[in-house]
């Protein structure tokens, strides 16, 4: 007989795992939470479309749209001194209008509301304060 213990399973010393016996409860913990992401995946449940509440009320003077707002591209504003500025303040000022929207509510550009609603006077106070901030911009030296 050789000294090698026997590969016989019904040897006693040998052992032998079970059959149907699970791997341990991390093996549960982890086929449970793969069951519960795939209920939720194929439940797919309702996100909710929050949209903030407007920082200032609507004026009259501006239509109420519903649109999301999307900036705009004018390069000539009438109205607005921007000859007297550099290129790179008329620029400046010509982005910060297309871009930021008009305070008033209407979900609209601030260049968009000064041509298309020339009766919004909340438009044509920002567009000049932007143009006077430029301005100030060159004399401090920024």
């Amino acid at each position: 007989m050789s000294s090698d213990k026997s590969e016989n399973p019904n040897d006693p010393h040998v052992a032998v795992p079970k059959a149907g016996v699970s791997r341990g409860p991390v093996a549960l913990v982890i086929v449970t939470i793969a069951l519960l992401a795939a209920l939720v995946w194929a439940l797919k449940p309702a996100r909710p479309n929050y949209k903030p509440a407007p920082l200032q009320p609507v004026s009259a003077e501006c239509p109420k749209t519903a649109a999301e707002f999307v900036p705009s591209n004018y390069t000539d504003i009438q109205g607005l001194d921007l000859e007297s500025l550099s290129a790179a303040q008329r620029n400046h000022a010509l982005f910060r209008l297309n871009m930021e929207p008009c305070p008033c509510g209407c979900n609209k550009s601030i260049a968009f509301c000064l041509l298309n609603h020339p009766a919004c006077k909340v438009a044509k106070q920002v567009a000049e304060k932007i143009v006077a901030d430029e301005r100030a911009a060159a004399h401090s030296g920024n």
